[in-house]
């Protein structure tokens, strides 16, 4: 972890933190994506899984600045602070844009998340057939995920505890969404009523379920990162080539479920060719558009690996 940040390198962040909000947003676009392709992957875990049993000490003994130190403190609230101000501010914008503009959004992400993954592998050092084997047993989880159809679960708070473990563990995973594992496991518009309504109870074990999810799966993810860096690294580059199939722009809605309002929305799709798009809905595939926002996406990630690049010969020159 790095062990000073200056003001400059903390907007940074935040905005880093900004973006794996937006990500979240979105069914099927993980913040843990983001996270990797922005660099602070491995930092997040570790800081996550920080939070321990010297953490507890600490604290039982008012050991604050200690404490703080050692769970990363900065780090956690600048990047917290980003997603939470991301989540509140833009999801009404994402929403709109999936509602009105939703082959130009899809295809952002997925051009985003295409050289994402090739970025991801380039991080494999040693290529053999074992590491291959990973890559594609993660293109098989995460494709496996997007086509499984979402589930009649029950509403005992034993499920809702869970279902919030699950969903936490798949944010932090690059290209597996949390908000949809709850589509799939069929607590997504439970948990979205629970928040609307406030009911305590519900929220509260949803929230105790993501917290032992999130500090139990961040030390095996890390741990799998130490031990055995180039096959997790190509299992993590098989989850995002996998969620592929969840992000491709052109849809048929073949069902709909009705939100907490009553309203009919979206609940499975079907991926079809652009052409096959035009002829059965009528509406333009917007192709050029699709192919800009694809670039778009591919750009920024070429961006931001080479600003990440030139900070690091910056800061092995100093």
């Amino acid at each position: 972890m790095p062990a000073t940040r200056s003001i400059k390198d903390y907007s940074k962040l935040f905005l880093k933190g900004v973006a794996m909000g937006g990500a979240d947003i979105v069914p099927g676009v993980s913040g843990g994506t983001i996270a990797f392709i922005t660099g602070i992957y491995e930092e997040l875990l570790k800081s996550i899984s920080s939070i321990d049993a010297e953490a507890v000490r600490l604290l039982s003994r008012f050991q604050l600045a200690a404490l703080w130190k050692h769970i990363n403190g900065n780090f956690l609230i600048v990047l917290l602070s980003g997603i939470l101000l991301s989540i509140l501010s833009l999801a009404k914008l994402i929403s709109f844009l999936l509602e009105n503009h939703p082959i130009q959004l899809w295809s952002f992400f997925f051009g985003l998340v295409v050289i994402a993954s090739f970025s991801v592998a380039r991080e494999i050092k040693h290529w053999n057939v074992p590491i291959v084997l990973f890559g594609l047993l993660g293109i098989g989880i995460a494709f496996f995920i997007t086509i499984a159809t979402p589930a009649e679960t029950p509403n005992a708070l034993w499920f809702v505890f869970i279902s919030g473990a699950i969903a936490i563990c798949a944010m932090i995973l690059p290209g597996i969404s949390g908000s949809f594992i709850l589509l799939i496991l069929g607590k997504y518009a439970y948990i979205i009523e629970a928040v609307r309504d406030f009911n305590v109870l519900i929220i509260a074990v949803f929230a105790i379920g993501c917290v032992v999810g999130l500090l139990s799966f961040s030390r095996v993810v890390s741990w799998l990162l130490d031990r055995y860096h180039d096959a997790a690294v190509s299992l993590l580059a098989g989850f995002m080539i996998g969620s592929l199939n969840k992000i491709w722009p052109w849809k048929l809605i073949t069902a709909y479920r009705l939100d907490s309002h009553g309203e009919q929305k979206p609940f499975l799709t079907e991926n079809v060719m652009p052409t096959e798009f035009l002829d059965t809905t009528g509406q333009d595939p917007f192709i050029m558009q699709a192919l800009l926002f694809m670039a778009l996406g591919i750009g920024i990630v070429v961006i931001l690996e080479k600003i990440a690049e030139s900070n690091k010969k910056t800061t092995k020159a100093v």
